[in-house]
């Protein structure tokens, strides 16, 4: 039985080889994130890394997690992050029409700058918003005390901002100018 403290260790250190750093474990990601699961099985096992990681405590690090940051392919020989990615990808994700008001939770820290200066992807790729006050309070916890952001989408997308929905329901853009922005 494998314990959920190293599904945690496994669950991180495939975000941080699949998100970040695959030259880290000398992975090549595809210009679309995904990486052969053998490839990735032998590299980290070679690393030092992690160890004795195989296509079982993959499968499980899938399967349990809440957020649904990884997907296997339907042939089940590759796996890629659904977002987050800080190497430059692409994710075939199609423009999507937003619902009206997404979310983007953050720390109090931080709220000075965005209302300043909007939401920027930083070292990633795209802003990540949600559909619900719970997820993006969620999100923010992490950074500090959360502060919850409310994102007028639907009146973004109708101004021509382009929105995509990832595999596990994270709304994605590129920007969020300070206009379409209020704290809740």
């Amino acid at each position: 039985m494998t314990s959920s403290k190293q599904l945690n260790k496994i669950s991180k250190f495939l975000s941080f080889v699949l998100r970040h750093k695959p030259e880290a474990i000398k992975l090549k990601l595809d210009e679309n994130g995904w990486a052969k699961i053998d490839e990735l099985i032998n590299k980290a096992n070679d690393s030092g890394e992690i160890s004795s990681l195989d296509r079982t405590l993959i499968q499980a690090v899938v399967d349990s997690s809440d957020k649904k940051r990884f997907i296997i392919s339907e042939d089940s020989q590759s796996i890629r992050a659904n977002q987050g990615h800080s190497v430059n990808i692409d994710l075939q994700l199609k423009p999507v029409t937003p619902p009206e008001l997404l979310y983007h939770g953050t720390a109090t820290r931080f709220l000075d700058s965005i209302l300043e200066e909007g939401l920027k992807p930083q070292e990633r790729q795209h802003v990540h918003l949600s559909t619900d006050i719970e997820t993006a309070t969620s999100v923010g916890q992490r950074y500090g005390k959360p502060v919850i952001l409310i994102i007028k989408a639907l009146l973004m997308h109708e101004q021509g901002f382009k929105f995509y929905r990832s595999e596990n329901g994270v709304w994605l853009t590129e920007r969020v100018h300070t206009t379409f922005i209020s704290k809740q």
